[in-house]
């Protein structure tokens, strides 16, 4: 078999985290989308650059900050040493957080673009039957917004499974706790093993053209959106 059991495991490794990011990004990317969709506030520029920056900073940059923030003298790790949690650099909770960070405009920036072309309209309806402001989002906004939902979910799962050098900087590279396939086909070139790392390679090919076919097609975003 040209895959491996270290070849499995990474792949299932990077399966639980992109599917456990992409849950976690959902519950936190959409209030910070709703708000930044409908705020008139003077912080929205500021962030809306700040959410932004995983777009154009080197994954290295974003890694070692964190690296440095959740070491056992960051004030995330003294956070977490003080709550009884360790340290989480070379931890799979670390690269939870890792990912997170990474792929958030890529979860954040469509539900924004389905907020605002919703308009205000929808809600002043809802207003008019007496509807509140939390079930006005529940029952007319996040309905309105699926596409983007679908979008971010998307992006936001591929984006996480084509990590490479935030996961190595804060998760090494550690058989079945943070080897991801992006860490293992760099192992696999490393040790000329390239049967192995073509398997691995190419079906990450295949996954990101189905996933970019997928979206181009049902024409819910334009190339050229992010990087």
């Amino acid at each position: 078999m040209p895959l491996g059991p270290a070849d499995l495991a990474a792949i299932w490794l990077t399966i639980k985290l992109a599917t456990l990011t992409t849950l976690l990004l959902l519950v936190v990317g959409t209030p910070i989308a709703w708000w930044l969709a409908n705020t008139r506030s003077r912080l929205k520029g500021v962030v809306g650059a700040v959410v932004a920056l995983p777009l154009v900073l080197p994954p290295t940059v974003i890694g070692f900050y964190l690296l440095v923030s959740m070491g056992p003298h960051g004030p995330i790790g003294q956070l977490t040493q003080s709550m009884g949690l360790g340290v989480l650099p070379f931890t799979f909770a670390g690269l939870v957080v890792g990912s997170m960070i990474y792929s958030l405009p890529f979860v954040v920036q469509p539900l924004q673009n389905s907020f605002s072309s919703i308009g205000p309209r929808p809600l002043e309806v809802a207003a008019t039957l007496r509807a509140g402001p939390w079930d006005s989002f529940f029952t007319v906004a996040l309905p309105l917004a699926k596409p983007g939902l679908v979008t971010a979910s998307i992006l936001g799962f591929a984006h996480t499974v084509g990590e490479f050098g935030v996961v190595l900087m804060i998760g090494g590279n550690i058989p079945e706790k943070t080897r991801v396939v992006s860490v293992q086909i760099y192992d696999r070139v490393e040790a000329m093993e390239y049967v192995q790392a073509h398997w691995l390679a190419g079906g990450m090919l295949v996954f990101s053209f189905l996933i970019l076919l997928a979206l181009y097609s049902s024409k819910r975003i334009k190339p050229g959106w992010g990087n």
